[in-house]
């Protein structure tokens, strides 16, 4: 990962994961709102429940060992660490990140079982075959080289461990290409938060074949979570939450500004929420 780019994604969250704290809890991901995107929930609610579907769709029922990829503040490695009894690394290139994560551990109780650190998805500090199940919620859209991310999941993933990775993608171009305008649409999220570019989910499908992946499943759950933008729109511009943006700096403020492309990318069938599972 480029040097520019790294501490462009890290200032990035290190201005702003306190203010989406503050405002939302400690998940940083989408909610799932039903299969159609139709059930009303209550926020957070809908966060918690996009990881019990994602644990099982892909069939993970036990895990002893977890690498959170992207993991924030720690809200997936806490909930997996406790859900399971499991020993649980996060890591992220936010030190802001890192220690508040550290913090709720403690609070929670749960230092002994989750440690988090500074680590580039792209270059793991870890050796081979080292956890029985790599989680990434949401990360994979902020890698320069997506084939180099997924070759590190698999490489310290243990034989017969599983790889679960979410990620924003755009839609197919099997028979289709991008359109302009549609291409401007994605500059526009990409400039605002600190994406080098997106693939589509065959086209992550492809990279995880060619991984020697086994069973190898895939999903598109844009419906189920398309609503997840909304509520963030309408959460962000009380008065509390206009203060945090204010303190919080520029970038902070241009992403809140920007929610509604994400809204209308889903709209318009561009901005996709794919799913991906394998087997080493």
């Amino acid at each position: 990962m480029s040097t520019a780019l790294q501490q462009q994604i890290q200032q990035f969250y290190d201005a702003s994961s306190s203010l989406w704290e503050q405002i939302w809890g400690e998940h940083m991901h989408h909610g799932y709102y039903g299969a159609d995107g139709k059930i009303k929930k209550e926020r957070r609610q809908a966060q918690i429940d996009l990881i019990e579907e994602l644990l099982q769709w892909s069939g993970v029922q036990q895990a002893e060992n977890i690498l959170d990829v992207g993991c924030g503040i720690g809200g997936s490695s806490l909930y997996l660490a406790q859900k399971f009894n499991a020993k649980v690394t996060g890591i992220t290139l936010s030190p802001v990140q890192a220690s508040r994560a550290a913090e709720r551990a403690t609070e929670a109780d749960l230092a002994a079982e989750a440690s988090f650190q500074v680590a580039d998805a792209q270059n793991m500090p870890f050796a081979d075959n080292s956890f029985d199940l790599v989680w990434s919620l949401e990360s994979g859209e902020h890698m320069p080289d997506k084939t180099k991310f997924m070759q590190e999941c698999y490489r310290v993933l243990k034989p017969g461990g599983k790889f679960i990775m979410v990620t924003w993608c755009h839609r197919s171009t099997e028979n289709e290409a991008l359109t302009t305008d549609e291409k401007q649409h994605l500059a526009d999220i990409y400039r605002v938060y600190c994406l080098p570019y997106v693939i589509s989910l065959p086209e992550y499908e492809k990279i995880a074949q060619n991984l020697s992946l086994q069973n190898i499943h895939t999903a598109d759950w844009s419906k189920a979570v398309a609503p997840f933008w909304d509520v963030v729109i309408d959460s962000a511009f009380n008065f509390e939450a206009l203060v945090g943006l204010i303190r919080s700096g520029w970038g902070t403020i241009q992403a809140a500004l920007s929610l509604g492309l994400m809204s209308r990318g889903y709209d318009r069938g561009l901005i996709k929420f794919g799913l991906l599972c394998g087997t080493k």
